[in-house]
């Protein structure tokens, strides 16, 4: 089945893995297809938040053991990270979101199993819910693999030292309530919820200016790989003229001052 792109409603988009016979893991026709939906989504201006699901009782399960993890090992690996790096100096989105340079906001909706390439692209996104069933794992060492698609160089940054590394060097299988202790989720939450309760995220966020949501996210992530403070800040005052100089940030400031909800623009 294919990667299915949705609008659920206006500004909302819902990006949906269905390969539930393997568990959402990927192939390289649903790496292209979820590639096509990130990139999709960050050139649509009217797609302002989105959000990230699966079918059945898995989320994702990363790249398929069988059918195509064999094809990128031993002699031909160089050659597909050639080819990945070539598609992506032309613009193409990583399926896990790795140096995508995708500002808007994203929702991990975690109905499952979130292991592997699942764990990388759970990196990429912002707000994450997650099922009393689902478990969390960065399992690549368990098979003599490694997480290269953004995990060891996210993870810490996103977690404290101890937790990242309770996922890195353990290839364990963590339970939604232990990745919510470690700060890897915001919430867990029925399974019969899951979808509503994005649904209620995305609309808390689309509320805002999407000029403002997606350069403050943009300031975040160019920040924290920043060489220096200083550089951060002049990253930040960047992000801050943008906004300023828009049209939203007239609108606003007049949308408060009249007792009346603002209309953005995107402008």
């Amino acid at each position: 089945m294919p990667i299915h792109y949705e609008t659920p409603e206006a500004h909302v988009v819902l990006v949906t893995i269905d390969r539930p016979e393997s568990r959402n893991s990927l192939d390289g026709e649903h790496m292209d297809g979820l590639s096509r939906a990130w990139r999709d989504f960050r050139d649509d201006p009217e797609a302002w938040v989105a959000i990230v699901t699966g079918v059945g009782d898995a989320f994702c399960a990363g790249a398929d053991l069988k059918a195509f993890i064999p094809t990128i090992t031993g002699d031909t690996y160089d050659e597909f990270r050639t080819n990945a790096a070539r598609l992506q100096a032309e613009g193409r989105v990583s399926f896990t979101l790795r140096g995508a340079n995708v500002y808007k906001p994203i929702i991990a909706a975690v109905n499952g199993h979130c292991v592997a390439g699942g764990m990388e692209m759970l990196g990429g996104t912002d707000i994450r819910l997650a099922t009393p069933n689902a478990s969390f794992g960065v399992q690549e060492p368990r098979w003599g693999l490694f997480a290269g698609g953004g995990t060891t160089s996210r993870l810490p940054r996103q977690l404290a030292w101890p937790a990242a590394m309770e996922f890195l060097l353990t290839a364990r299988r963590i339970p939604a309530e232990r990745a919510r202790e470690l700060g890897l989720v915001n919430e867990v939450v029925p399974s019969e919820e899951l979808l509503s309760r994005a649904l209620e995220w995305a609309r808390i966020i689309i509320r805002n200016a999407p000029l403002a949501i997606q350069a403050t996210k943009e300031s975040a992530l160019r920040g924290l790989a920043a060489g220096t403070l200083e550089e951060a800040f002049e990253i930040e005052d960047d992000m801050a003229r943008r906004v300023f100089l828009s049209e939203d940030a007239k609108e606003g400031p007049a949308a408060f001052a009249e007792h009346r909800p603002p209309r953005w623009s995107a402008r």
